[in-house]
C-alpha cells in the first residue's frame, strides 16, 4: 500500500529533512514507486506538486528536498498503486474547495465494494478509491454543515462520523487538512512525533542524513510528524490505535470539546 506523511506548526517550517527519508521509500528503500505527491499550505493559497514517477526518480521530488518551502500544514504520500493506473490524476493528495478554502486529502488503503453516490458538487477526476472517498467526505460535510463552516467541535465529530463509516469499507488510514487544522485517521499504520523545546538531533532511518533541531528552532517551536511508519531511529514516534483519529493544532494533537 501507499505511505503517509504530514507535518503540522505552530510556526512556518520547512518538511526538508522528513521528505528526504520519506521520498527514499518511494523506490529505493521500499516499492512505493507508483507516484508521489505533496502539498503545502501557505495563507490562503496551496504549493501543490505531483508527479506520476517514483519520488526516487522524480526531478521534482528532488526540488522539493532542496527547496525549504516554509508552512503549518503538509499532506505528502507516495503510492503503490491498488486502484487506478499510474497517472498524474490519480496521485495524492487530492485538493478541492469547499467553504471558501482549499481542502487537501491523502489515503493509504483500499477500499473493497465502496461505490457510494456522488451529487455532483464533488467528482473525481481519476479512478482511485481515495479521490472518491474524498469527494464522497466532502459531499457529505456540504450535506450536513450547508455554505457555512462548522466550529471545529462539530466537524471534528462529523469527520470522526465519517471515516469510520468509510474505513468499514476497508484500510482507510488517511489525512485530511484545511490549512488550519490536520486530521489523521489510522486503520492499520500511523505514528507521530511532537518537536519541541528541547530540541535535540535527529537521525533518518533511510538515509544517513543527521540533523540537530537546537541549532534550526526556537524555544517556541513546535513540530508534529505524522508519518505511516516511523522516519527516525532516535525519536520515540508513538503509534495510533487502530480506528483512531487525531486532530493537530499548532504542533500538538488536541481534544476539542464536543458540544
Amino acid at each position: 500500500m501507499c505511505q503517509l506523511l504530514g507535518m503540522n506548526c505552530n510556526v512556518p517550517t520547512d518538511i526538508v529533512f522528513s521528505f528526504t527519508g520519506f521520498a527514499t521509500r518511494g523506490g529505493r528503500t521500499d516499492n512505493h514507486n507508483d507516484g508521489w505527491g505533496i502539498a503545502f499550505f501557505e495563507g490562503a493559497g496551496v504549493r501543490h506538486f505531483v508527479d506520476y514517477q517514483a519520488a526516487t526518480a522524480s526531478p521534482i521530488a528532488a526540488l522539493i528536498k532542496q527547496c525549504p518551502i516554509k508552512s503549518k500544514n503538509v499532506i505528502a504520500h507516495i503510492r503503490k498503486a491498488t486502484q487506478g493506473r499510474v497517472a498524474l490524476e490519480n496521485c495524492h493528495p487530492f485538493v478541492r474547495e469547499m467553504w471558501g478554502r482549499y481542502w487537501v486529502f491523502a489515503h493509504n488503503g483500499d477500499l473493497k465494494e465502496f461505490r457510494p453516490v456522488l451529487d455532483g458538487a464533488f467528482r473525481p477526476v481519476g479512478t482511485t478509491d481515495s479521490e472518491l472517498a474524498f469527494c464522497y467526505l466532502l459531499q457529505r460535510l456540504r450535506s450536513r454543515f450547508g455554505d457555512t463552516m462548522p466550529a471545529l467541535p462539530e466537524l471534528t465529530l462529523a469527520v470522526r462520523e465519517l471515516t469510520t463509516e468509510i474505513a468499514a469499507h476497508g484500510v482507510f488510514n488517511m489525512m485530511l487538512s484545511d490549512g488550519s487544522a490536520l486530521f489523521a485517521h489510522c486503520s492499520t499504520n500511523l505514528h507521530y512525533l511532537v518537536r519541541q523545546h528541547p530540541f535535540a538531533e535527529a537521525r533518518l532511518s533511510d538515509e544517513d542524513v543527521i540533523v540537530d533541531f537546537s541549532q534550526v528552532t526556537t524555544p517556541r517551536d513546535k513540530v508534529a510528524i505524522i508519518v505511516t511508519a516511523p522516519l527516525t531511529t532516535n525519536e520515540t514516534w508513538l503509534p495510533f490505535e487502530a480506528g483512531e483519529m487525531k486532530v493537530f493544532i499548532d504542533g500538538e494533537p488536541i481534544s476539542p470539546a464536543l458540544s
